[in-house]
């Protein structure tokens, strides 16, 4: 238990109990405290209020402040009237960033470990992208996504079992990695992804390839993109999106983009500019609305560009199926 600090370690010896995942208690050393194998903050709560121990300890994986059980068992215990004090041990970020020999104050931090993430959203924001991992998210599965987004000559490390007996750093391609194994105690880090400069709205006609497709010109494109109001939080679909012209400049103002296109030249177009602009966030789904839209959360904002099929499309976000909370529909 390296990453365990002097004061912590003063604590466990004090303890007259300890509690933690069987993981983590068959890594302590040897000592008189009862252990019992809890994670649960109303378990834990229970068995305190019945024992009536001076001192224990929870021990817990993970940065006490980033994702952490802390944040649920303090108010439990707190509410319950017991004392408690926080000491937060070595993160696997901080060892990671001391491996690398880098600094990691411009990196994103984001979990993969339990919580929903998107890891092409995240490496499009211009820095570095730290992930935890964890359950089906593994870094192959997050360098799988990568991949299937454009970015598989993305560079990425892996740190795995960071600390243990079997610490390995690995370094390699988004596409490379997403056919390894690694350990269930593993971090990824992924560096930014090349993107053009931030600019307002309205990119020229001219800056996008178009073939025979219909496309929204550039001032109608300035006009709605500005009355949307993107945010790099936001998270937009473009139904009905033909060269990808809209699709395209949402992607490089929010956080992820969903193009719903079932015309095949259109839908070839939409790969070309998305990669023409670096707009790796841009997701393609092949098909008519509203049964392609597979649409993973409530989504702020919508741009509809029905092609036949607008009625239909209208009386489906009016019964409620998904109901975005801004729609701008638009007939070519």
């Amino acid at each position: 238990m390296e990453t365990i600090t002097a004061a912590a370690q003063r604590a466990l010896s004090r303890a007259e109990g300890i509690f933690g995942s069987r993981r983590l208690l068959e890594a302590l050393p040897p000592s008189g405290a009862q252990r019992v194998a809890a994670v649960q903050p109303e378990e834990i709560r229970d068995h305190l209020i019945h024992a009536g121990w001076a001192e224990s300890c929870v021990i817990l994986s993970g940065d006490t402040g980033f994702y952490s059980g802390a944040k649920r068992l303090l108010p439990v215990l707190a509410a319950a009237g017991f004392t408690t004090t926080v000491l937060p041990g070595i993160s696997s970020l901080q060892v990671f960033s001391a491996r690398l020999k880098r600094s990691w104050q411009d990196w994103r931090l984001c979990s993969a470990h339990g919580v929903a993430v998107d890891p092409v959203a995240e490496v499009c924001h211009g820095k570095p992208a730290f992930f935890l991992t964890g359950g089906s998210l593994t870094p192959a599965e997050l360098c799988r996504q990568l991949t299937e987004a454009g970015l598989g000559g993305l560079q990425v490390t892996v740190g795995e079992d960071l600390s243990g007996e079997g610490e390995r750093i690995s370094h390699g391609t988004a596409e490379n990695m997403a056919e390894r194994t690694f350990s269930s105690l593993s971090v990824l880090l992924a560096e930014a992804a090349p993107r053009p400069p931030r600019r307002t709205p309205g990119l020229p006609d001219e800056a996008f390839l178009r073939g025979k497709v219909p496309m929204t010109k550039q001032e109608i494109r300035s006009a709605i993109l500005t009355k949307l109001a993107v945010t790099p939080q936001d998270i937009c679909w473009d139904v009905g999106a033909g060269t990808g012209s809209v699709s395209v400049e949402l992607a490089l103002q929010g956080r992820s983009v969903w193009a719903v296109e079932r015309q095949a030249e259109a839908c070839e177009l939409i790969r070309k500019n998305r990669a023409k602009f670096s707009a790796w966030n841009l997701h393609l789904q092949e098909g008519t609305a509203p049964e392609a839209w597979v649409c993973p959360r409530r989504t702020p904002f919508l741009w509809g560009a029905a092609a036949g099929g607008c009625k239909k499309f209208c009386r489906w976000l009016s019964a409620g199926i998904q109901r975005p909370e801004s729609a701008y529909p638009l007939s070519p």
